[in-house]
């Protein structure tokens, strides 16, 4: 069984040490007041766990990195400053570390331009561990659940996290409302006399409560169903803040859902030989639908899941396939 801590009441009139809590803790699982399953670290996610921290590790040594690298060019020689302080973040890293300094110790700019390629060189090495990092997610997302970044919005980065916050066993976590508290997007009531109302939790996994704030900017920027439910929403008077709220509990029933009892996308792969046999361009498709001719095309080769779009897109293809026989027949 896992123990949680003990009642902090309990343990300041009672007092704290080792002995005292493990007496809390086995007289807690006797009374039936843990009832908590702890984590299986035994499987793909354990693995996903071990990877997710080296990555972080390696994100924060390089964001670390490249302010001190910024840092250092404030107070440069003018020469360096105004060589390297005006390409964007990823040149002028890439600048710097293809640069040869030359000079003596005791000359500034060029001590400042050999730590600055020092800099550079652990940028770039920790740029390669990040990425050889998320190529490993990747693999163990496809094999273990292929289906879960079918979903708008959810990534590697996501995935891995609300997995690991799962972990191996998710049988541990019973139903869906287990699963929205686990997160931190459980509903707080926070009523009082005529009002009523709730508040964001802040409770649960504070990781998997900003992964799943990432899915929701992602949403509330592309996904069209998500846009109308906001403006819904703000006509109806709701603030920014209580609209994410519920749109963060949306998510994680449908997240909950992907991963207990996953459905794969739909297949899409029929659409751009309908659109071919019709002679019709891809950019012409966009523009009747009011999309970019790359988002087509990214839904035609199924790497990019947009159920509504999809369902439009096959829509019009119908009506233009029965507009084309209806003119072949007169």
């Amino acid at each position: 069984m896992e123990v949680n801590r003990p009642n902090r009441a309990a343990r300041r009139l009672k007092g704290k040490s080792d002995p005292l809590d493990a007496y809390q803790a086995a007289q807690s699982v006797l009374d039936g007041r843990t009832k908590s399953i702890p984590k299986a670290k035994d499987g793909p996610v354990e693995c996903l766990r071990i990877l997710r921290a080296g990555r972080t590790s390696a994100l924060k040594a390089r964001t670390a990195a490249i302010n001190q690298i910024k840092g250092l060019l404030v107070s440069a020689p003018d020469k360096l400053r105004a060589k390297y302080r005006g390409p964007g973040t990823s040149a002028m890293i890439m600048a710097l570390q293809r640069t040869r300094p030359s000079g003596h110790m005791a000359d500034p700019e060029y001590v400042c331009l050999l730590t600055l390629k020092a800099l550079a060189t652990r940028c770039m090495s920790l740029a390669a561990e990040i990425a050889a990092a998320d190529a490993a997610l990747q693999e163990i997302l496809d094999t273990y659940a292929p289906m879960l970044c079918d979903l708008p919005g959810v990534g590697t980065e996501v995935a891995s996290q609300l997995l690991v916050t799962v972990a191996d066993n998710p049988d541990r976590v019973e139903n869906e409302a287990q699963f929205a508290a686990l997160v931190g997007v459980a509903p707080i009531p926070a009523s009082s006399g005529k009002t009523t109302r709730h508040r964001l939790s802040r409770g649960g996994d504070r990781n998997a409560n900003h992964a799943l704030y990432q899915v929701v900017l992602v949403r509330m920027a592309s996904c069209q169903r998500t846009k109308d439910y906001v403006a819904k929403r703000t006509a109806a008077g709701k603030s920014k803040r209580e609209i994410m709220r519920c749109l963060k509990r949306y998510a994680a029933r449908e997240i909950y859902r992907q991963i207990t009892n996953p459905q794969a996308a739909p297949n899409n792969t029929d659409l751009r030989q309908m659109r071919t046999t019709l002679g019709c361009t891809i950019t012409t498709a966009a523009r009747e639908l009011g999309q970019w001719p790359s988002k087509i095309s990214l839904l035609e080769r199924g790497l990019l899941r947009n159920d509504a779009l999809a369902t439009s897109y096959r829509q019009w293809l119908s009506e233009q396939q029965l507009e084309s026989r209806l003119d072949h027949q007169r």
